[in-house]
């Protein structure tokens, strides 16, 4: 059994057993952030540890690839990931596959130096490059399907809503 025969088991496995329980697809992910010196993060999610951090550029110490790279890496990675499995589910062969992500940006909104600049990227622009033997025909239909179905993807274009708790403590418990 080939990587893509184990890919298409295994989600033909979880479309079973969502479309007989849907409960049990849903759920919660809950990743811990804590600043540490130096503009940096450890990010943790279940038995994941990684670091994040900003440049010297920023007053920080490089302890790690900035928010942005996971951002784009997130976005890229979430594509690319879909486009196997749905090759896997389609029955696509694919030899290689990479997705390259672009963002255009200005810091003089994250700054607050230009209230007309927003503080996020401008744009967004991506390039996937396949190698494959199906027909191109074949393939766009497959890339589309996997993108519409792309979670991150969805996250991005379209608004999910976003709330926020303060929970405040003082110095010493006071």
């Amino acid at each position: 059994m080939d990587q893509q025969d184990i890919v298409k088991s295994a989600i033909e496995r979880n479309v079973k057993v969502i479309t007989a329980r849907p409960a049990v697809g849903r759920g919660q992910a809950v990743t811990r952030v804590t600043l540490k010196p130096g503009l940096a993060c450890e990010v943790q999610e279940g038995a994941w540890t990684l670091q994040v951090g900003m440049t010297d550029k920023y007053g920080g110490t490089n302890s790690g690839p900035n928010p942005g790279v996971f951002g784009r890496g997130a976005l890229g990675s979430c594509i690319a990931i879909g486009y196997a499995m749905w090759a896997a589910r389609l029955d696509v062969p694919i030899t290689a596959l990479s997705v390259e992500v672009q963002a255009d940006y200005d810091v003089s909104g994250e700054l607050g130096v230009s209230e007309d600049v927003r503080p996020g990227h401008s744009k967004i622009h991506y390039i996937v490059s396949v190698e494959s033997d199906a027909p191109e025909e074949r393939i766009r239909e497959w890339i589309d399907l996997a993108e519409r179905k792309s979670s991150w993807l969805d996250n991005i274009r379209n608004p999910v809503p976003v709330t926020s708790e303060l929970r405040l403590t003082r110095p010493g418990g006071a």
